[in-house]
């Protein structure tokens, strides 16, 4: 019979291993179990917390690369405004660098947000919450991440090369953000939706002595 793994060593009360779901529950201690945590444990031989704890894990690596990018931003629009050159932008360039400034904050705020919702939610047994809302987070971040970037570029290549091409530039620059941000993994993930919902073949499943 399948048995979710235990270990002898004692376990912080967030993994705290259960019994297999059995052939029609659809809950376990009271917590409803989706196809995704069925999956992993016939797939990876892992419990809902353990999948949440490898989810968790994988969101924050992702933030961390996009952090580097808006904390580098933020500190070349920062330090723009001390500049001599600054004084003499135009005003619709002065309006770019403070929607730029601002997005720029805005994205930083929320790449950061995982770790003070973790700080403030742990030991409360929210971890599914935890991750579900470090994905928007994540997510929304990056948006604003990149309208950030995208503005920032308007406002050098005004600087540059005029509005008029500053603006055709940026346009494209931001249609390129989203071809590879967005609709490449959208594009996969629809026409690959089918591989959901096969069944894991093959996998050897840890059973009782």
């Amino acid at each position: 019979m399948t048995t979710w793994l235990s270990s002898a060593a004692p376990q912080h009360p967030d993994h705290v291993s259960h019994a297999p779901p059995r052939a029609g529950e659809n809950s376990l201690e009271g917590e409803p179990l989706d196809r995704h945590d069925r999956w992993n444990y016939a797939a990876r031989g892992e419990t809902p917390t353990q999948r949440l704890d490898r989810n968790y894990g994988e969101i924050l690596q992702e933030v961390r690369v996009a952090q580097t990018g808006v904390q580098l931003l933020l500190a070349f629009l920062l330090t723009l405004a001390f500049t001599p050159r600054f004084v003499a932008l135009t005003e619709f360039q002065r309006n770019i660098y403070v929607a730029s400034l601002v997005l720029g904050a805005a994205a930083n705020a929320l790449l950061i947000a995982p770790a003070p919702f973790h700080r403030l939610v742990f030991q409360r047994r929210l971890k599914r919450q935890l991750v579900r809302a470090s994905s928007r987070f994540a997510l929304s971040g990056v948006t604003l991440l990149m309208l950030a970037l995208t503005s920032s570029l308007l406002l050098i290549l005004d600087v540059v090369v005029g509005t008029h091409r500053a603006l055709w530039i940026a346009g494209g620059t931001l249609a390129w953000f989203g071809l590879w941000w967005y609709l490449a993994p959208l594009w996969s993930r629809v026409r690959n939706r089918h591989v959901r919902d096969e069944p894991v073949h093959g996998v050897h499943r840890r059973t009782s002595r």
